[in-house]
Parts: C-alpha cells; structure tokens; sequence
C-alpha cells in the first residue's frame, strides 16, 4: 500500500505542477498581448504555483511526507551517481545563459533527462520504479522537435506564442505523468 501512497502523492505533485505551468503560460502570455509592465511575470509565476500547491496539498497534507521520503532515497546514492543525476537536471538551465534563443528548448531538455535519469538511478539504486517519472521525461524529450518545428515553422513571428506552446507541452508532460501515476496501481 505505500508505494501505491507514494505513486499517489507523486501523481498529485506532477499535477500540482501542470496546473501551475499552464496557468502561468496563459497569464503570461495575456501580460504579453496587454503590453504590461514585467512586473507582473514573478507575481503571475508565484501565484500559479501557490494556488496550484495550495489547492491540492491542502487537501492532501499526507502526501507531502511520501514524497520527502522517496525523494530522501537519491541521498543513498554514490557520489557519482548524485552527480550525473545533477548534471542531467542542471545542465542545461545552466547552458541558458550561454544559448539564451533557445532556453524554451533547454528546459526541456532538463527536464526530460533529469527525470529519465532519476528514474533509472532509483531503479538501480533503490529499485524502485516509478515509472511516472519515466513518463514526464520522455514526453519533455520527445516534445524538443515539436518545439522547434512549431517555433521555427508555425510561430517565427510571435515568439511568445512560440514560448508559450513550449510551457504548454511542460504542463502536459507532467500532467500526463500525474494522471499515469494516480491511476496506475
């Protein structure tokens, strides 16, 4: 029954972020066409995810403990281990600075590979499979081409649309992986 608890409580985690990315892409993307100040970015972006959070961690306050302790797991790990998982996380949020045009992209590219990496370091290492994780790494990873073709092709002239699709495509990679872990047993 605890995996089961602790699948759950991922599941509402990934949804708590689908929510909040997709509100925030669209409210963005409303400061953008009303031409307001950037001011409203941090506010739009810190309330998506508080109310988001709020909502469902409020109503859910066990999960939270299932998943500190699944996360606690990654602290067992080798050092080396802990560092390719880092590398694959941070990575490319550290390249989009250098390669700023395509920071959309890099997101998701971080990440896909970071939970592809950690759910196959928690597989090896604690055998665990979360297989939701899996889930959201590989619709990120696969969604970078859609990206770029929609962002090259489709939307060249109005990179806000552009950039909005790609948070779009976040908000479904995690929601599918909260849906898949919710109701897979």
């Amino acid at each position: 029954m605890r995996l089961n608890d602790t699948r759950h409580a991922f599941g509402l985690l990934f949804l708590a972020v689908s929510i909040a990315v997709g509100f925030g892409s669209i409210l963005t993307e409303v400061v953008v066409i009303k031409r307001l100040p950037n001011l409203y970015y941090p506010v739009i972006w810190i309330t998506s995810f508080a109310f988001a959070f709020g909502i469902i961690f409020g109503k859910f306050r066990k999960s939270i403990s299932f998943i500190r302790n699944r996360m606690k797991n990654s602290t067992k790990w080798p050092a080396n281990a802990k560092a390719v998982n880092g590398l694959c996380w941070a990575g490319p949020f550290i390249a989009i600075p250098i390669f700023v045009h395509f920071y959309q992209f890099l997101i998701l590219l971080g990440i896909g590979l970071g939970n592809v990496s950690t759910y196959l370091l928690m597989r090896k290492y604690n055998k665990l499979d979360n297989r939701e994780q899996m889930v959201v790494g590989l619709i990120s990873l696969f969604a970078i081409p859609v990206a770029i073709g929609i962002d090259s092709v489709l939307f060249a002239a109005r990179q806000d649309i552009a950039l909005m699709t790609s948070r779009i495509l976040i908000s479904v990679a995690y929601g599918v992986g909260g849906i898949y872990a919710i109701t897979s047993k």
